[in-house]
């Protein structure tokens, strides 16, 4: 998910992931809504573009180079077929996969409630089916899910890169090339990174026996397994609620909601799996043969994805970038929230893949988007995206290095005209608005070295200040109104946001806030904020949206999750103060794999060290990993397995008891912006 573990963060904390209830929507975001398919807006409270959003598109359409069709011929080429179905049925019964809920792209019209440049993007992302890219050899399946399921035909049988994010989607891309190419089986599958989109997919290909036993290899990054899970266990709950709003997940699509997630357009809702991979790359570079074709390795760590890598094909003189380089410049700071990520890491890695692979390469090809071909094209693509991101850590860090500050370079960086004009290096998935205020973040943090921003008051505090010295609400209302006619959007929500915090249940507030929030969303190229502001505005006019309980987390995600991850979990789920008079001392081992902890509690704080036992403990628990894994998964718990005799405690359970009963189960069901919670 880059950012797009969205399913992988709601995976771990709600368990298969999207909730199947969605707003005025069906399982994957198609409008109930018959009017919606007309280009009605879906929302009773919906408003059309205004006259200054029109006017803003317009002049997106007169400033970019529309007539400049190579990613629309390159996104064509090599075309086989299209299947005759645009709906994957998952094995639960609902929809994992609705390509046409989208069909209102394909008409083209030019909708003034979509940025021109985000449309097109969106087009460019409608590609649905089976594709050659490299004569004979290699071969994409796209539009099955957010990501590409790449083909290489080896001797004998097929080489998977990356392998969608659900069983179900995995499992029709490879029916459906082997029933337009003959049958073929599975080989090889290698993983490029760590991001659920993936390597979700992984059992719809291959059986696990056949990994463990070396018979298929599964091939991934060095860290592939920790960074998988760990991303998003800490703070997943946390990410999973951010995720609704940047990945648009309760948005209709339509041309007034979800129209695209920049790499792809949407995400499926089927079963993830994860199968530990039997053969890691650890090198800079490295180099297999696996069924007939050679391939050499580069690693990337600390780009897209903390393990990621590059693969090279001597063979044919093609290029994967995995999701290093794809059809947009990426998030360095996602909005749903992960440690910022470093573009000058980011560009020097593209810049030794240019002059190692790129410079003799006749085709490019990635995990998500489309391929590039020829070699001038391949070298121009690789070099503006190289830039692209240098430029986002250098000209920041200049500014920042002249006073410009986290709170201003928003409003002061901006992409050098000669990338703009360059359809590669435009923002569908970040944005230069969030990415350049990350850059700053890592360097020099979230403050301003203004100490009235060092510990300011919450906003619910502080927006009663500002509405009383603005002279109320009535005032506030008046003013914000004017704003807006006026097509002053963000110093309309610059106020208005101060009225809604100080009046939470003041619906006329909320609903101009909404309309507010709206025209922004409508006017924004990027993909993430455009989806942010308008579940902003959809939250505001009908609260949050109510779905069906999650299903547990998945067997595979418990399985991969090191019991160090979820002790240390579990200190960030306790409530310290429902145990604030209580120490307790606690060894646990799990003897199946030989690991062994202690535990501690003291001072409302629970600390883990691994590899040691205590020599005075309160409490040992003893039961095997394969047992503790069904408490993991909140299937049961510790006093049933004592009961049934598959765990020990040698001890005073009571203190252990207190500590458990006070662990708190995070739901993603918290208010984002006030007033939503109905």
């Amino acid at each position: 998910m880059h950012n797009k573990t969205l399913h992988l963060a709601l995976a771990i904390t709600l368990g298969s992931g999207i909730s199947p209830i969605l707003f005025a929507a069906d399982a994957n975001g198609a409008s109930t809504d018959p009017a919606a398919t007309q280009h009605a807006h879906f929302d009773s409270k919906g408003k059309a573009p205004s006259s200054y959003t029109i006017e803003a598109q317009n002049a997106v359409r007169q400033s970019l180079p529309f007539t400049d069709q190579r990613d629309f011929e390159e996104a064509r080429k090599g075309f086989i077929a299209a299947p005759s179905y645009n709906k994957i049925m998952a094995d639960a019964g609902n929809v994992a996969w609705n390509m046409g809920s989208y069909d209102f792209l394909l008409g083209g019209k030019d909708f003034d409630s979509i940025n021109p440049s985000l449309q097109r993007q969106a087009v460019l992302n409608m590609a649905f089916g089976l594709y050659e890219v490299v004569p004979e050899k290699i071969y994409q399946v796209r539009g099955f899910d957010l990501a590409n399921i790449t083909f290489i035909k080896g001797d004998t049988g097929w080489i998977v890169f990356d392998t969608l994010m659900s069983k179900e989607t995995a499992k029709a891309a490879l029916d459906f090339i082997n029933e337009k190419l003959g049958k073929r089986p599975v080989v090889a599958i290698v993983i490029s990174h760590s991001h659920a989109d993936h390597f979700g997919g992984v059992r719809g290909l291959v059986d696990e026996a056949d990994v463990r036993s070396g018979k298929v290899p599964l091939i991934a990054p060095t860290g592939f397994m920790e960074h998988a899970v760990a991303e998003n266990v800490y703070a997943g709950n946390a990410m999973t609620r951010r995720a609704f709003f940047q990945y648009g997940v309760m948005l209709p699509h339509s041309p007034y909601g979800h129209v695209d997630m920049a790499i792809g357009k949407n995400a499926s809702i089927g079963n993830m799996g994860l199968i530990e991979p039997n053969r890691y790359i650890a090198k800079d570079f490295e180099s297999l043969t696996i069924d007939g074709v050679e391939m050499e390795f580069q690693s990337t760590p600390g780009t897209e994805a903390p393990a990621e890598m590059n693969t090279w094909f001597p063979q044919f003189k093609a290029f994967w970038a995995a999701e290093n380089i794809v059809g947009t410049i990426h998030n360095i700071y996602t909005l749903r929230g992960a440690l910022v990520r470093d573009p000058l890491v980011w560009s020097k890695n593209i810049n030794n893949a240019l002059y190692r692979y790129g410079q003799q390469a006749d085709v490019m090809f990635a995990a998500h988007s489309w391929p590039r071909w020829g070699n001038e094209r391949i070298q121009d693509v690789m070099r503006a995206q190289r830039d692209a991101y240098a430029n986002l850590n250098n000209a920041v860090l200049h500014a920042a290095n002249q006073g410009v500050t986290i709170n201003e370079i928003h409003n002061v960086y901006k992409l050098p005209e000669s990338l703009k004009n360059n359809w590669a290096t435009h923002s569908y998935h970040g944005s230069e608005e969030h990415n350049s205020r990350a850059v700053i973040n890592r360097y020099l943090g979230y403050w301003d070295a203004n100490p009235a921003t060092l510990m300011p008051l919450s906003p619910k505090d502080s927006a009663p200040l500002y509405v009383d010295m603005m002279g109320g609400a009535d005032k506030i209302m008046t003013k914000g109104k004017s704003l807006f006619d006026q097509g002053k959007y963000r110093e309309a929500y610059e106020i208005l946001n101060k009225l809604v915090y100080a009046e939470p249940q003041n619906t006329q507030a909320k609903d101009l806030l909404a309309d507010v929030y709206e025209q922004v969303g409508y006017q924004k190229e990027s993909a993430g904020v455009r989806n942010s502001f308008l579940t902003a505005a959809n939250e505001l006019r009908h609260g949050m949206p109510k779905g069906v309980p999650p299903k547990p987390t998945g067997p595979d995600m418990i399985r991969a999750m090191s019991t160090e991850l979820w002790l240390e979990y579990l200190g960030i789920a306790l409530d310290g103060s429902k145990v604030a008079d209580q120490h307790l001392v606690l060894n646990l081992k799990t003897p199946d794999n030989g690991e062994q902890f202690v535990v501690e509690l003291s001072n409302s704080t629970l600390t883990t060290i691994k590899g040691q036992q205590a020599k005075k403990a309160d409490l040992t628990i003893t039961l095997n990993r394969s047992d503790l894994e069904s408490v993991m998964a909140r299937k049961t718990n510790f006093a049933q397995l004592v009961a049934a005799g598959k765990a020990t405690f040698e001890g005073d359970h009571k203190p252990f008891e207190r500590l458990m009963a006070a662990m708190t189960p995070f739901t993603p069901t918290f208010e984002l912006l006030p007033g939503t919670q109905q």
